[in-house]
């Protein structure tokens, strides 16, 4: 059955690494992934929020524009196109449509809508695409988007994400883990609420 997959952009369909080049080359720091063990980046950059905020309003575009998928998400969102509906839904600013438009284009990527919505808060924007299944990377995202809308939500596995999680939230490490677990639910009637392996 055709379903409507609801999926974040950054660190999620993107490399959960794309913002670590740029912020090491302008701060002069050599920050690798596992050293990110929170969402919130401000404390590894050692100044403060107004500048780094202010920096990264600047630097979003070109971020953007450089990005690297995620490893396998490509093959698999490609396989997925024809099958269900993508829905993009991001806390990218609306006037990062076009760049984030182009950026899809540039990797061969097919989207049924994108929603940049310029907050992180989602819950309001999965309910009124009515999404079936959701893909994040933001621990709290994923926790909420489950409980308050009541479907599966896929957590990308990062250093940043290690909280616990409920039953409903499914931690995998790849996309090839996600298509694996999405598939599987797919075919025993979406009950979501058997934790199901992401290795099945």
């Amino acid at each position: 059955m055709r379903k409507r997959f609801g999926i974040d952009i950054d660190g999620t369909v993107t490399c959960p690494s794309a913002l670590l080049p740029f912020i090491n080359k302008d701060f002069g720091l050599n920050l690798h992934l596992a050293d990110i063990n929170q969402y919130d980046l401000t404390p590894f950059v050692n100044v403060p929020e107004e500048e780094f905020s202010k920096w990264f309003y600047e630097n979003e575009p070109l971020i953007y524009a450089e990005s690297p998928l995620a490893e396998g998400a490509d093959d698999i969102l490609k396989t997925w196109k024809d099958q269900h509906q993508l829905y993009f839904i991001s806390a990218r600013g609306p006037h990062l449509l076009e760049n984030t438009k182009n950026w899809f284009r540039k990797k061969g990527l097919t989207y049924h809508n994108i929603d940049l919505i310029g907050s992180h808060d989602k819950v309001e924007t999965v309910k009124k695409q009515r999404v079936d299944i959701f893909f994040e990377d933001k621990h709290d995202n994923a926790v909420m988007i489950h409980e308050e809308c009541h479907i599966p939500v896929i957590l990308f596995n990062t250093p940043y994400n290690q909280d616990p999680i409920p039953s409903g939230v499914v931690r995998v490490n790849n996309w090839l883990e996600a298509y694996k677990w999405v598939e599987h639910w797919l075919k025993t009637g979406n009950k979501e609420k058997r934790r199901i392996p992401a290795t099945v």
